[in-house]
């Protein structure tokens, strides 16, 4: 059994060692898990993939509702629910796979996720037992659509900020809700609205549970998108929207901590839903340069060709990794809690908020390798990849939403780093006495003994060991430097998180490669091994790359001249032959004209 001892918390990565027999990898997903993932693959392919041009459309206003009700009926948008609601009561990590195959659906996930996610889950964790067995039900089954009302026209990463108004009705029955929301998904057909406003000279939000036949409800016209062009966007306006009391979500005041906490889910699954998504381009690329000849052959047979078929593989698979590690770790913690004696609900919210750091990682690396493989889709296309008659086109529009909703990956970069700095300083994490032995290190007579290299991934550990020393050097230093006033530094904290980022998920495909090795022998794991080795190589170059910035924006003379030789020192790695490794990837790939390396 899982006990709080022994899981690590949220940011310890950057200051202890994991092993792989610590993280969990998809090659250990259940055959209960495995036949959910099919069935929603099943689903994909036959309800949504020979549809996509339809529901991009929106010619049709009751295909895409209509398509939700049905995977309610299959149990998809019951997962994350309990049995007693008509859920199907699944693991954290079991959501966490099926958001991934879901990521396949272009702008279905959209939906998807805004229903099962934002939609849902604020009334799963803060609702009611009456709310619950009212509304939980509905929403399992699809027999009602939801949608989530936080954004407003001035208030966007600011949510705090909204100016929606509650007021209470004379006779203390209802509030009226006045107010504008925007970038509504689902707002369309939606027929509950989780909606935030102020009642009063509140100083944060307040939440309601809104069902569309309270009145008072209009909208604008659906959104003119550049991608999701399936999904329903809408504007929402409340006017007098006459709210039952009964239907305050949880506490006065407390809807910001709700959205907060909803929005770390968000992430993470996010981090989960753009993998399919990956994976299906990747195939598509793969068979279109198969059959793409030029100078009398396949396009992929070009160097130029698999550097990048290979290169789309490696940051899914390290996406992957961090994801499903990160997953686990949450349900650890979440089983943990429970064994402590702590309310399931609760247990469920504190397990995803101890990893809000990773949550934001997980978020961030997803988006950016979902953008780096459509893009480099339609390169692959050429021109037939600029074209509406080709997948990619659609799959390069759909995939930019990904880097800005539940939270700019700007915004999410500054929040990873500002609350480990304040979990540090609140004693939560022991950050800064390791920080204090890196730079005692530097000048120390550094250490040349390299330790036993013999082992598989040993060099590569020391490399990563030293990354670490990296952050900890700049982080320590920045900290000391600014105090609290580090959050008007907001280039510096994005060269952290982007050292942070790399670090995280270079560590977690390592582990992930490590755990596979044990279990299925090296021979048969070469590619992920080569994986592991390419991201590495990039990734060093990467944090240089950040750590120069980040040590040139703040520091000066001596001290900074010590600190770029720590940096040197910290960043020394032996040179990787990419070129070779990366066409061994891409000739697996074309040999099974797919990726092959989800397990």
């Amino acid at each position: 059994m899982t006990t709080k001892t022994n899981t690590i918390n949220g940011g310890e990565f950057l200051i202890r060692d994991t092993e792989a027999k610590d993280i969990f990898i998809p090659a250990e997903f259940s055959e209960e898990q495995r036949m959910m993932a099919q069935a929603c693959q099943d689903f994909i392919d036959t309800e949504i993939l020979p549809k996509a041009e339809e529901i991009d459309s929106m010619k049709n206003p009751d295909l895409v509702p209509g398509i939700l009700k049905k995977a309610g009926e299959l149990g998809l948008l019951g997962i994350s629910v309990p049995e007693e609601y008509q859920g199907l009561g699944m693991s954290f990590n079991t959501s966490m796979l099926i958001a991934d195959i879901i990521g396949a659906a272009g702008s279905f996930s959209t939906t998807y996720g805004a229903h099962t996610g934002i939609g849902t889950l604020p009334i799963l964790y803060y609702g009611t037992e009456e709310q619950k067995q009212k509304y939980l039900p509905k929403l399992a089954t699809g027999e009602w659509a939801a949608c989530y009302c936080l954004t407003e026209p001035d208030a966007g990463s600011d949510a705090n900020s909204g100016k929606a108004k509650a007021t209470l009705t004379e006779d203390g029955k209802h509030y009226l809700l006045n107010g504008q929301k925007m970038w509504i998904s689902n707002g369309g057909f939606a027929d509950l609205f989780i909606v935030f406003a102020k009642i009063g000279d509140d100083k944060n939000l307040t939440a309601f549970i809104v069902e569309k036949d309270f009145g008072g409800i209009t909208m604008n016209e659906e959104e003119k998108k550049m991608g999701i062009k399936g999904s329903s966007t809408r504007q929402v306006f409340f006017n007098d929207c006459k709210v039952p009391v009964e239907n305050m979500l949880s506490d006065r005041q407390n809807g910001f901590k709700i959205a907060v906490n909803i929005l770390n889910i968000g992430r993470v699954k996010l981090g989960a839903g753009v993998l399919g998504g990956c994976r299906q381009v990747i195939k598509n690329a793969l068979q279109y340069s198969s059959e793409r000849k030029q100078f009398g052959v396949s396009i992929n047979t070009f160097g130029a060709m698999k550097s990048k078929l290979a290169e789309m593989a490696v940051k899914t698979y390290v996406s992957e990794s961090l994801c499903y590690r990160l997953g686990q770790n949450i349900e650890d913690r979440i089983d943990a809690l429970i064994v402590e004696g702590m309310e399931v609900n609760l247990a469920k919210l504190k397990g995803v908020e101890q990893f809000a750091m990773e949550c934001a990682i997980a978020k961030i690396h997803g988006s950016e390798v979902l953008d780096y493989v459509v893009d480099q889709g339609v390169q692959i296309y050429g021109g037939m990849g600029y074209s509406a008659d080709a997948p990619m086109e659609r799959a390069y529009r759909d995939a930019r939403i990904s880097r800005i909703y539940e939270g700019t990956n700007e915004i999410n970069r500054m929040l990873m780093i500002g609350m480990l700095l304040k979990r540090a300083m609140k004693g939560e994490i022991n950050l800064f006495e390791p920080a204090k032995a890196v730079a005692d290190e530097l000048t120390a007579v550094p250490s040349f003994d390299t330790g036993d290299t013999s082992q598989l991934f040993a060099g590569e550990k020391e490399v990563l060991k030293k990354l670490k020393k990296v952050f900890l050097m700049i982080g320590g230093k920045a900290a000391m430097a600014f105090g609290p006033k580090i959050e008007e530094e907001q280039e510096l904290m994005m060269n952290l998180a982007d050292i942070m980022i790399e670090i995280y998920a270079a560590e977690s495909a390592l582990l992930r490669t490590e755990k596979r090795v044990g279990i299925h022998g090296e021979d048969t794991c070469k590619q992920q091994i080569a994986m592991v080795q390419v991201y590495l190589s990039e990734a060093v170059d990467i944090i240089q790359a950040a750590g120069r910035e980040a040590i040139a924006s703040f520091t000066s003379g001596d001290e900074q001249k010590v600190m770029l030789m720590g940096l040197k020192r910290f960043t020394k790695a032996d040179p990787v032959n990419t070129k070779t490794l990366r066409r061994q990837i891409a000739d697996h790939m074309i040999e099974k004209g797919k990726y092959p390396y989800f397990d």
